[in-house]
């Protein structure tokens, strides 16, 4: 793995994480005392192993590789308070969040990311089917399980915000917030995404059905090349007119990108996640993509549901897949439909698919006025 930035510190080893291993640590009430026991160890006042500040002043980041029913599921944590749990999408690993991470960690939050099933350090089986969101909820509970938390605002990109919303629907009980990014909720309905787009005449167009068929992982061969690709196209950098479009596959997602990335592409990020797929290949990440009539025929009794928990949509203006989920921005009484209790939605201009890199500052803005409206759980 690529050595991660010291402003995003990672330990170079990890091992098994014992459950009972923080029983006996003492626990930081709240915010305030989180954010005022930094300030006294930045004066030298508390032990080193209690609270210790990078050289950067940031909260110190841990690394375990936990057991969630019975497979290795790698997770990174920064501060302690009351839980966020972050969850990624394709291709990438949990360090996508290291800015989010940061800012909720220094306002006394718990920020908790994982590998997502098929991705980075954590489980990933060759068979589609174990990728449905049966599994992948699964693994999302059985984090907070491991870490002995009892509910987590949950917040995802991409295919993690498509797990993130079915973990809110399924399980109330544990996923007290939803923050969805880039992807809108869209309630279980007659015909699943694929169906409607065959239906449609897309079957030929839609990026992701030439992703689900057998053997799609050599497209993505070599990660050095795709991944800077995926990075560039979906972004707001291109012109407008040579942005990726889902549906128009001369804009595809894997046209070689610039030699140079843009500014908001931070150089080790992008090291970091070509070396992750250049170990563990694509197979796993294009899962997801292939699970997902599966998904939908086993959610059968969610039909119509909706999610009721306090939540947030946010989306870059310039996303080539939110214009071709919604081609006019939805209005707050569309997305309450399927969402209820949502509070907000926030279209940031100038920003394309990449909303966590590009708007790092706006979307870290947003996620803790809505953190703060929420309260302590």
């Amino acid at each position: 793995m690529i050595p991660i930035p010291n402003s995003f510190p990672i330990p170079a080893a990890h091992s098994l994480r014992d459950p009972n291993a923080d029983r006996g640590a003492p626990r930081l009430a709240g915010r305030r005392s989180v954010l005022r026991a930094a300030s006294l160890a930045g004066l030298g006042l508390v032990a080193p192993g209690a609270l210790a500040a990078s050289a950067t002043g940031a909260l110190p980041v841990r690394q375990s590789l936990l057991r969630i029913n019975g497979e290795p599921f790698r997770v990174i944590e920064q501060g302690a308070g009351p839980a966020v749990l972050f969850c990624h999408g394709f291709p990438d690993t949990a360090d996508t969040w290291r800015s989010q991470m940061r800012a909720v960690a220094a306002a006394g939050y718990r920020a908790v990311a994982l590998d997502m099933r098929g991705f980075g350090q954590s489980f990933a089986p060759r068979d589609p089917a174990l990728y449905t969101s049966m599994y992948t909820v699964g693994d999302l509970v059985g984090v907070l399980d491991a870490l002995k938390i009892d509910t987590a605002v949950v917040v995802g990109h991409d295919w993690g915000a498509d797990h993130a919303q079915r973990a809110a629907l399924m399980r109330p009980d544990r996923f007290r917030a939803l923050v969805s990014i880039s992807i809108p909720f869209a309630p279980r309905g007659e015909a699943s995404l694929y169906q409607d787009l065959r239906k449609r005449g897309l079957g030929d167009r839609y990026y992701a059905l030439e992703w689900i068929k057998p053997g799609a992982e050599a497209l993505f061969a070599p990660p050095a090349q795709s991944i800077p690709s995926i990075l560039y196209w979906p972004s707001a950098s291109p012109p407008a007119d040579q942005r990726w479009d889902p549906i128009d596959p001369r804009r595809s997602l894997l046209r070689p990108a610039p030699a140079t990335l843009p500014a908001w592409a931070d150089p080790a990020y992008v090291r970091h996640t070509i070396a992750a797929f250049e170990k563990t290949g694509f197979r796993g990440g294009l899962n997801h993509y292939r699970a997902t009539q599966g998904s939908f025929d086993l959610l059968s009794a969610f039909k119509g549901a909706v999610i009721r928990q306090p939540s947030l949509y946010i989306w870059g203006a310039e996303d080539g897949l939110c214009q071709f989920f919604h081609k006019t921005p939805p209005t707050m009484a569309e997305l309450r439909r399927g969402q209820p209790g949502l509070v907000g939605q926030v279209r940031l201009e100038g920003v394309g698919h990449w909303v966590q890199h590009e708007a790092a500052d706006r979307l870290n803005a947003e996620l803790l006025k809505f953190l703060g409206a929420l309260g302590a759980p």
